[in-house]
Protein backbone atom coordinates (compact mmCIF):
# COMPACT_ATOMS: atom_id res chain seq x y z
CA UNK A 1 0.00 0.00 0.00
CA UNK A 2 1.18 3.50 -0.74
CA UNK A 3 0.80 6.67 1.29
CA UNK A 4 -0.38 9.64 -0.77
CA UNK A 5 1.79 12.71 -1.15
CA UNK A 6 -1.05 14.68 0.43
CA UNK A 7 -0.83 12.56 3.58
CA UNK A 8 2.98 12.78 3.60
CA UNK A 9 2.66 16.58 3.36
CA UNK A 10 0.05 16.61 6.10
CA UNK A 11 2.25 14.70 8.54
CA UNK A 12 5.15 17.00 7.71
CA UNK A 13 2.92 20.02 8.40
CA UNK A 14 1.92 18.41 11.70
CA UNK A 15 5.58 18.00 12.61
CA UNK A 16 6.24 21.63 11.66
CA UNK A 17 3.39 22.79 13.91
CA UNK A 18 4.91 20.83 16.80
CA UNK A 19 8.29 22.47 16.15
CA UNK A 20 6.72 25.95 16.08
CA UNK A 21 4.83 25.24 19.31
CA UNK A 22 8.04 24.05 20.97
CA UNK A 23 9.93 27.16 19.88
CA UNK A 24 7.27 29.33 21.53
CA UNK A 25 7.13 27.45 24.84
CA UNK A 26 8.43 29.08 28.02
CA UNK A 27 11.29 26.58 28.36
CA UNK A 28 12.68 28.31 31.45
CA UNK A 29 10.06 26.29 33.30
CA UNK A 30 11.60 22.85 33.80
CA UNK A 31 8.35 20.91 33.45
CA UNK A 32 7.49 22.70 30.21
CA UNK A 33 10.99 22.09 28.84
CA UNK A 34 10.87 18.36 29.64
CA UNK A 35 7.36 17.81 28.29
CA UNK A 36 8.07 20.07 25.30
CA UNK A 37 11.12 18.01 24.35
CA UNK A 38 9.09 14.81 24.65
CA UNK A 39 6.45 16.32 22.36
CA UNK A 40 9.12 17.52 19.94
CA UNK A 41 10.55 14.01 19.70
CA UNK A 42 7.25 12.14 19.33
CA UNK A 43 5.53 14.77 17.18
CA UNK A 44 8.29 15.02 14.61
CA UNK A 45 8.62 11.26 14.40
CA UNK A 46 5.08 11.02 12.99
CA UNK A 47 6.33 12.41 9.68
CA UNK A 48 9.48 10.31 9.69
CA UNK A 49 7.50 7.11 10.26
CA UNK A 50 5.16 8.11 7.43
CA UNK A 51 8.15 8.25 5.13
CA UNK A 52 9.49 4.96 6.43
CA UNK A 53 6.13 3.30 5.81
CA UNK A 54 6.13 4.69 2.28
CA UNK A 55 9.26 2.64 1.62
CA UNK A 56 8.01 -0.59 3.19
CA UNK A 57 8.88 -3.73 1.27
CA UNK A 58 5.73 -5.62 2.26
CA UNK A 59 2.27 -5.01 3.63
CA UNK A 60 3.33 -6.51 6.96
CA UNK A 61 6.27 -4.11 7.21
CA UNK A 62 3.99 -1.25 6.16
CA UNK A 63 1.59 -2.04 9.02
CA UNK A 64 4.46 -2.38 11.45
CA UNK A 65 5.81 1.06 10.54
CA UNK A 66 2.34 2.58 10.87
CA UNK A 67 1.86 0.89 14.25
CA UNK A 68 4.93 2.78 15.50
CA UNK A 69 3.61 5.99 13.93
CA UNK A 70 0.33 5.50 15.81
CA UNK A 71 2.17 5.01 19.09
CA UNK A 72 4.13 8.22 18.54
CA UNK A 73 1.00 10.15 17.59
CA UNK A 74 -0.82 8.90 20.67
CA UNK A 75 2.15 9.85 22.83
CA UNK A 76 2.12 13.31 21.23
CA UNK A 77 -1.52 13.70 22.26
CA UNK A 78 -0.55 12.89 25.85
CA UNK A 79 2.19 15.55 25.89
CA UNK A 80 -0.16 18.11 24.36
CA UNK A 81 -2.72 17.36 27.05
CA UNK A 82 -0.10 17.72 29.80
CA UNK A 83 1.10 21.03 28.40
CA UNK A 84 -2.44 22.36 28.42
CA UNK A 85 -3.87 20.81 31.58
CA UNK A 86 -0.82 20.73 33.85
CA UNK A 87 1.48 23.46 32.53
CA UNK A 88 -1.09 26.11 31.64
CA UNK A 89 -0.20 26.40 27.96
CA UNK A 90 -3.27 27.93 26.32
CA UNK A 91 -5.82 25.78 24.53
CA UNK A 92 -5.54 28.14 21.58
CA UNK A 93 -1.97 26.99 21.00
CA UNK A 94 -2.62 23.33 21.75
CA UNK A 95 -6.07 22.56 20.35
CA UNK A 96 -5.38 22.82 16.59
CA UNK A 97 -2.35 20.54 16.92
CA UNK A 98 -4.28 18.14 19.17
CA UNK A 99 -7.16 18.02 16.69
CA UNK A 100 -4.84 17.34 13.75
CA UNK A 101 -3.11 14.60 15.72
CA UNK A 102 -6.48 13.01 16.48
CA UNK A 103 -7.42 13.13 12.79
CA UNK A 104 -4.09 11.61 11.73
CA UNK A 105 -4.58 8.78 14.24
CA UNK A 106 -8.03 8.08 12.78
CA UNK A 107 -6.70 8.09 9.20
CA UNK A 108 -3.75 5.81 9.91
CA UNK A 109 -5.83 3.46 12.06
CA UNK A 110 -8.22 3.05 9.13
CA UNK A 111 -5.34 2.43 6.70
CA UNK A 112 -3.79 -0.23 8.96
CA UNK A 113 -7.17 -1.95 9.45
CA UNK A 114 -7.77 -2.10 5.68
CA UNK A 115 -4.32 -3.51 4.95
CA UNK A 116 -4.60 -6.10 7.73
CA UNK A 117 -8.01 -7.19 6.41
CA UNK A 118 -6.51 -7.67 2.95
CA UNK A 119 -3.63 -9.68 4.43
CA UNK A 120 -6.11 -12.08 6.05
CA UNK A 121 -8.06 -12.63 2.82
Amino acid sequence: MRISQELRDRTKAFSSSVIRLFIGLPVKRVEVEVIGKQLLRSGTSVASHTREASRARSDAEFCSKLDVLLQEADESMLWLEHLNEDCGISSGQIEPIHQECDELIAIFTTIVAKVRRSLKS
